[in-house]
């Protein structure tokens, strides 16, 4: 028997990540036609509707009830109730619990619709004058320090630029390791974007470690970090064979898991020397 049932939607609207006019049109018009707002904090979405003279039942959802509060916002969409969901401030899903949500709206085939609008970490990317082609987005590091140091060794060779986020207390902790273990890099600090006393920081890790010694932290930070160069992962990999014989060197690529020929000609390649050379050297490999 075909089932008749109308299904509502589930609308992830951004809110502003600061200045209140960077709200769009079309996610004030979803706000006012949905039967119910999912919000973060209820009291902070109270202020915005009232901002904009929006009336419409606010429900909480957040990290701590997400489990809960979740299949109840499932059950009233499939009954055919259309639910917006925002957060504090910024995109819904983008290091907040609106991604287990989207998770169960798709399992449960409803309709989730995306509207456009403030992301902190983009802002701070443009604003930068860092590479934009290509980055990567890490969101918090763990509150753990042999977590986030884990995290950042990791990070330690990528190329693409990278873009974290960190609360004021955190802040020099992190750039301490940061500067411990990425090195010296160019990067861009971003605190209160959008808003009256908005401030980028540019400039060096070393640098940003003196200004924020000299200075209390304060506001929601994101970080944006160059990545590693290739000429500087190059010399990385020398350092890391400089010691080896060339038969260790072919055992190294060995134990990655390439095969016997592909691990012989990377040595040729990376030691500069003629592909038979290398070959004597791992007879009996």
């Amino acid at each position: 028997m075909k089932d008749n049932r109308v299904i509502g939607k589930l609308y992830i609207c951004p809110t502003p990540i600061g200045n209140l006019d960077d709200i769009t049109i079309r996610v004030l018009n979803i706000l006012k036609q949905v039967d119910i707002i999912a919000a973060e904090d209820t009291r902070h979405t109270l202020k915005l509707l009232n901002h904009f003279s929006i009336k419409k039942p606010l429900t909480s959802y957040h990290e701590h009830n997400i489990k809960e509060k979740g299949p109840i916002l499932i059950d009233k969409i499939l009954s055919g109730q259309d639910v917006a969901l925002v957060s504090d401030a910024g995109m819904p899903g983008i290091s907040d619990p609106g991604e287990d949500l989207v998770k169960i709206a798709i399992e449960n085939e409803i309709d989730v619709v995306v509207l456009p609008g403030a992301t902190a970490s983009i802002l701070a990317l443009v604003a930068s004058g860092l590479p934009t082609s290509k980055f990567v987005f890490e969101g918090f590091l763990s509150s753990n320090k042999n977590e986030r140091r884990e995290r950042l060794e990791k990070l330690q060779v990528e190329e693409r630029t990278i873009i974290i986020y960190e609360s004021p207390h955190r802040l020099k902790t992190l750039l301490d390791d940061m500067n411990q273990i990425l090195g010296n890099r160019r990067l861009a600090i971003a605190r209160e974007l959008t808003k009256k006393y908005e401030e980028i920081f540019r400039g060096t890790i070393d640098q940003a470690v003196v200004k924020f010694n000299q200075e209390n932290p304060r506001g929601e930070f994101v970080i944006t970090v160059e990545g590693i160069s290739s000429e500087k992962i190059k010399e990385m990999d020398e350092s890391m064979w400089q010691d080896m014989t060339v038969r260790e060197h072919i055992e190294l690529f060995i134990s990655q898991g390439f095969s016997k020929k592909e691990s012989i000609k990377r040595v040729a390649k990376e030691r500069n020397i003629p592909k038979n050379e290398v070959y004597k050297e791992g007879i009996g490999i």
